[in-house]
């Protein structure tokens, strides 16, 4: 389901020369994700928007290079032969008024309005949203909140968002400590999430699949390692998620489980991470009820298999240095029992 090779997918933009756009082709063909291959309607129009940007920009540069080079070209030859370029009276005022004002004023404000549409498009969701996701970005990982009029159904989770195709999803974000930007390029724009202030905002998948996103503003120095995945899924697959993510964490099926949920609660774990269900009530740290079903760790720094889990209980510093959660000592039965119940967290 997760979308693998950028370039099996069809670009779709408006026609230009090759040779202009052959350098931001191979870019959409270095994996994703990539804003040039549209999983929605809004981040085609966004697509199609950088395009035009692109040939618009291009032709200028190119009709600049042609002004420049030509008369140079003509001051080169004269000299050679000795001779002195003719000089028109005139020439240089009606060029500053043509080319220095009226040309580039027609072009910026044809920009702008093509630039202003389409923002506008995309920024109102065609229909109402169905439901709305809560978002909060963390130094340096995003927790995921799903809200219900029925407390006991609201759930959390980290990193990673599931959302209905088709359906257009509203999105209320905000940061908890720094100026962060929650950016999906396949599916919608970027938007900033900033300290004491909600923003909301909406995506929309027309295809199933997995899309990744990343914070766009740099919120220090592990900003490159706060990535998030968005999961597309049928209507039906969703609520099967929803409805697992809302059941508290189950009971640990054997003694070796049963101990690593004992070790975890009397460990320094619970101060920082909360497992519904048990003990562990902490706020600091992303939910963990239901890890073993997130496909990767540390907010897309790390796959979620248990060797990567396990170095990262040991000492997350040597896999992202500067993150909050400490190093932990435990000597390996511990460490062994920890990792048997959190393999039953689904």
């Amino acid at each position: 389901m997760s979308i693998t090779s950028p370039c099996a997918r069809r670009m779709r933009c408006p026609g230009a020369p090759a040779a202009v756009l052959v350098a931001w082709c191979a870019s959409g063909c270095a994996g994703t994700p990539s804003p040039m291959l549209p999983g929605s309607e809004p981040a085609a129009q966004l697509a199609n928007l950088g395009w035009l940007l692109t040939i618009v920009g291009s032709i200028v540069i190119a009709v600049i290079a042609v002004l420049v080079l030509v008369p140079a070209l003509r001051g080169w030859r004269a000299g050679r032969a000795g001779g002195v370029p003719p000089v028109h009276r005139g020439d240089g005022e009606r060029w500053i008024v043509i080319g220095g004002i009226a040309i580039p004023l027609v072009i910026l404000i044809g920009v702008f309005a093509v630039t202003a549409a389409t923002l506008s498009r995309t920024s109102h969701a065609p229909q109402r949203a169905r439901f709305m996701i809560e978002i909060t970005g963390h130094q340096w990982w995003w927790e995921v909140r799903y809200p219900s009029p029925d407390p006991q159904q609201t759930f959390t989770t980290a990193n990673e968002i599931h959302i209905p195709v088709g359906e257009p999803i509203a999105l209320r974000l905000q940061s908890a400590d720094v100026i962060h930007s929650f950016w999906v390029p396949q599916l919608q724009g970027k938007i900033d999430v900033i300290p004491g202030q909600t923003n909301t905002f909406w995506i929309r998948a027309d295809s199933a699949g997995v899309y990744r996103g990343q914070c766009a503003e740099y919120c220090g120095i592990q900003h490159t390692h706060m990535a998030i995945q968005v999961v597309a899924e049928p209507r039906a697959q969703f609520e099967s998620w929803v409805a697992q993510q809302q059941r508290p964490a189950g009971a640990p099926s054997d003694s070796l489980a049963s101990a690593g949920r004992d070790a975890f609660e009397h460990q320094a774990c619970p101060l920082c991470h909360a497992i519904q269900g048990t003990g562990a009530h902490g706020r600091m740290g992303p939910d963990l009820t239901h890890v073993a079903s997130r496909m990767m760790l540390a907010a897309g720094t790390i796959p979620n298999t248990p060797g990567h889990l396990a170095g990262w209980i040991m000492n997350s510093q040597t896999i992202k240095p500067g993150n909050d959660m400490p190093q932990m000592y435990l000597d390996g039965a511990t460490l062994h029992e920890i990792m048997a119940y959190l393999a039953t967290l689904h």
